[in-house]
């Protein structure tokens, strides 16, 4: 059995990290340059209850917001709000102004996904052999 990754561990065309392991307090952690991400930017924020961010746009960069833990809400340029918890997402164009204030009474910690670049599409590939989904006994396997 192995123990849980902490610090980040690179190998070829591969890596893997934690949250924990770039970085501690409050502010950014740079996912991106820590496991070495090219495509997109990535990047984890860990904010204390009761703190808001200030407001900002983009000129190109679309963004998606995932909440890991906490609770946030996200405010846009319209005034609108909407409470986010543990696992909720939000997708906001470049020109939209947000703000992100943290109203639980725990740290929230979110990710932030943004890019300029466009999709790529279903492009996966199953090795011989193996089917792209696995799971317990039983349950469907998608192909």
């Amino acid at each position: 059995m192995s123990n849980e990754v902490r610090e980040t561990v690179q190998g070829d065309g591969w890596a893997v990290g934690s949250l924990d392991g770039i970085g501690d307090g409050y502010g950014f952690r740079k996912i991106r340059r820590e496991l070495g991400v090219t495509a997109y930017g990535i990047n984890a924020i860990v904010m204390p209850a009761g703190i808001s961010t200030g407001s900002h746009w983009h000129e190109r960069q679309e963004e998606t917001y995932f909440v890991h833990r906490g609770t946030i809400e996200i405010e846009f340029g319209d005034g609108s709000r909407h409470r986010l918890g543990p696992g909720g997402m939000a997708h906001v164009m470049p020109s939209t102004p947000r703000k992100i204030h943290n109203v639980g009474d725990e740290d929230a910690v979110y990710v932030i996904v943004g890019g300029a670049d466009g999709y790529v599409g279903r492009d996966g590939v199953a090795a011989e052999g193996e089917s792209r989904v696995d799971g317990p006994p039983g349950a469907p396997v998608g192909s």
